[in-house]
């Protein structure tokens, strides 16, 4: 029977992580932004017309 601990001269598998470039990282900021103003505006108008209607 095979065992299936870990070994250390077993490499990893899997995706391999890439640092993202600059312009990436700020055009990730700018949309994490745009999303939350998003929901934040949709929640108030949300809450809004529950009010008044």
């Amino acid at each position: 029977m095979r065992s299936f601990t870990k070994s250390s001269t077993r490499h990893r598998r899997g995706a391999t992580r890439r640092h993202a470039a600059p312009a990436d990282r700020w055009l990730n900021r700018l949309l994490d932004i745009a999303v939350i103003t998003a929901l934040v505006v949709g929640g108030v108008a949300l809450i809004i017309s529950l009010v008044v209607g």
